[in-house]
């Protein structure tokens, strides 16, 4: 009956409701992880909160991975590629984990000066609310997906580019522990980047083999 079941949700397109509900799963708690670094820089909460939260926001993230990958491996249709779904989800799971990286050290390094990392922050949250626009059209509006994933790779070009000014600014004045410990925050800011421009490619990969 289960089995049944299963056939019959994939045929209806049932399965591919599934997948973008455990896609979105990931990215809520991805932004909400984004939101809690904002946070913590603004001083509205203090690091140690941050990070013990943020174990908790990884772990929601992981299991709507685990979701995931367990509905793919059984999925006869998929909104796109099923190795290109794959790929956005673990590009995915890298933001959020360099995420908590970045309130980890932070916590750890305990660098005076953490407001300059909110304009990077900001656009992490506009790269991740644009995969958020680009997981919904997979299903409902594919011709839009190309599209969604240029605003994706946008975002993820204006990150790499705040980077380079912050490290231009870095080692424009003296090298201190501190400005190194900034190089390091900001360093992990730069990998988030990276990561949404992986999911960017997964998610132009997957369009054009519609």
């Amino acid at each position: 009956m289960k089995r049944l079941r299963r056939v019959r949700d994939m045929m209806t397109g049932h399965m591919d409701s599934v997948l973008t509900e455990a896609l979105i799963g990931q990215l809520e708690a991805t932004k909400e992880g984004a939101w809690l670094a904002i946070a913590m820089i603004g001083g509205e909460t203090r690091r140690v909160d941050a990070h013990e939260r943020m174990r908790e926001i990884e772990h929601r993230g992981d299991t709507q991975r685990a979701r995931l990958v367990e509905e793919l491996s059984g999925a006869l249709i998929t909104p796109i590629d099923r190795e290109d779904m794959f790929r956005l989800s673990r590009s995915i799971d890298d933001i959020l984990d360099s995420l908590r990286d970045f309130v980890r050290e932070s916590h750890l390094y305990r660098v005076r000066e953490q407001r300059r990392f909110a304009p990077m922050l900001d656009q992490v949250i506009t790269g991740i609310e644009a995969l958020e626009t680009a997981v919904y059209d997979l299903a409902s509006r594919p011709t839009a997906v190309p599209g969604d994933a240029l605003e994706v790779k946008k975002v993820s070009g204006i990150l790499q580019r705040m980077y380079q000014y912050e490290i231009a600014r870095i080692f424009s004045g003296e090298i201190t522990s501190e400005t190194m410990k900034e190089r390091e925050l900001v360093r992990r800011l730069e990998v988030v980047a990276a990561a949404i421009g992986e999911a960017a490619d997964a998610i132009a990969d997957g369009a054009m083999k519609r």
